[in-house]
């Protein structure tokens, strides 16, 4: 029955939007008080699950999507991003300029959470798109599902990081293995999909879109790509800072504050508005005109995001998540790796969350994992995959790429929805294949 809910609740929450064309924050607000309702929530309940779901999500990314897209439309306007564009097209040449793309979003979604990260590539997405004429999502999306994989792949992201406690697996170990499935996934989802998807029409958000500049009034190359970077270079910097094996706790706390990302993208934010901006010989007045019109642009995304937050923990508290692994664990006999796949990804279809997935996966098959019935690290890479399986509406990832790139609902199911799918099921792959082997 929970299953019967949350389909038809999703099935409205598309309706809303692509058939009514009601605003998306609206709907949303809409299908989670519908859900709670019907999911038996205590009718006092509902409007405080929403308030905190909104809450929850917003006070995770909004300073970090607003200074992200504040820095974006810096590395725009300054004429950094047409820098930054011809500088790998002329290392690479437009011909492997994707896949200069998805080394880059590899290397830097290491050390990202996938929000940061998308934050910061969709500029340099764009600034080729835009100055080479190529189609948006066939540049953007290889670039993407690299920043996807190693967020549900690879540590130190959250949900593989907790799942390696959680199993007491290896993290080296994991991030050897994850690092061997991650290199076919973001191959076959990212360029070898993405060439199937050249003809999807995408005119993304006006805020990235710079007028060529004379190159003669453009930024250096060093000085485009560190203050494009720089957030990256930081946040690398703070993951190695462990390993330095400093005691000093005055000197811990401090690298933990300035590590944290909020205060890295304002940190950022400063220095761009110096090297970008006022070296540049661009006024402060000029350069808040520029913030204020990026905060206009990505208002919309911020609530969407806010209302996909609102549907998640509707469902969250609702305990439907739960009840869905339970019923599976006792109704299905599978190989454990398998298993914990499909519960994980049935969960993320069901709540659009790959964290709270992976996790309640996690504890449902925990047991199978300590009684040493599979291989820990091999579950911690089955699970991560599982939990990327089938992005979409009450995923916040789906309508940040929606929005974004400017897709129709159903060109974003084509191309963003296909593409998580794809890492999944090449994931599960991967998997099974190493445990032939270790």
């Amino acid at each position: 029955m929970a299953l019967l809910i949350i389909l038809f609740c999703i099935i409205l929450l598309v309706l809303l939007v692509s058939w009514v064309k009601l605003n998306p924050f609206i709907a949303f607000l809409i299908v989670s008080i519908t859900a709670g309702l019907l999911l038996g929530i205590p009718i006092g309940k509902i409007t405080s699950s929403v308030q905190k779901g909104i809450g929850d999500i917003l006070g995770q990314l909004v300073i970090i999507i607003v200074l992200g897209a504040m820095l974006g439309k810096l590395v725009a306007v300054s004429g950094a991003a047409q820098k930054i564009a011809e500088v790998l097209v002329n290392v690479f040449g437009e011909k492997y300029i994707q896949w200069a793309l998805v080394a880059a979003g590899f290397i830097i979604g290491i050390p990202l959470f996938y929000g940061i990260g998308f934050v910061l590539m969709v500029p340099l997405i764009f600034s080729v798109v835009y100055k080479y004429k190529l189609p948006a999502v066939y540049i953007g999306l290889p670039m993407l599902a690299s920043l996807s994989v190693t967020h549900g792949f690879l540590p130190p992201h959250p949900s593989p990081t907790a799942l390696i406690a959680m199993f007491h697996a290896s993290m080296p170990t994991t991030f050897i293995y994850g690092f061997m499935i991650a290199v076919p996934a973001i191959i076959i989802a990212g360029p070898v999909f993405a060439s199937f998807l050249k003809k999807i029409p995408s005119e993304p958000l006006e805020t990235f879109r710079a007028k060529d500049m004379p190159e003669d009034k453009l930024p250096g190359g060093f000085n485009s790509f560190f203050t494009a970077l720089l957030p990256v270079l930081l946040l690398m910097l703070t993951a190695a800072f462990p390993y330095l094996h400093i005691t000093n706790p005055t000197v811990l706390k401090l690298a933990a504050f300035i590590g944290d990302p909020s205060i890295v993208m304002l940190i950022a934010l400063l220095v761009g508005t110096y090297t970008l901006g006022v070296k540049q010989g661009n006024t402060l007045g000029k350069l808040a005109d520029a913030y204020g019109d990026a905060i206009k642009d990505i208002a919309l995304i911020l609530l969407i995001i806010g209302g996909s937050g609102a549907f998640k923990e509707v469902l969250t508290v609702s305990g439907v998540s739960g009840q869905i692994a339970g019923q599976l664990q006792q109704s299905l006999h599978l190989q454990p790796l398998i298993l914990g796949w499909l519960i994980a990804a049935i969960i993320r279809v069901s709540l659009g969350s790959a964290t709270v997935a992976g996790l309640t996966a996690a504890g449902i098959v925990a047991p199978l994992v300590l009684a040493g019935h599979v291989n820990p690290n091999l579950m911690v890479l089955s699970i991560g995959a599982g939990s990327l399986a089938l992005s979409h509406v009450n995923d916040s990832g789906f309508w940040l790429f929606k929005e974004y790139f400017n897709l129709s609902i159903k060109d974003t199911f084509k191309s963003w929805s296909a593409m998580e799918s794809i890492v999944s099921v090449i994931g599960l792959i991967g998997v099974l294949v190493l445990n032939q082997f270790v």
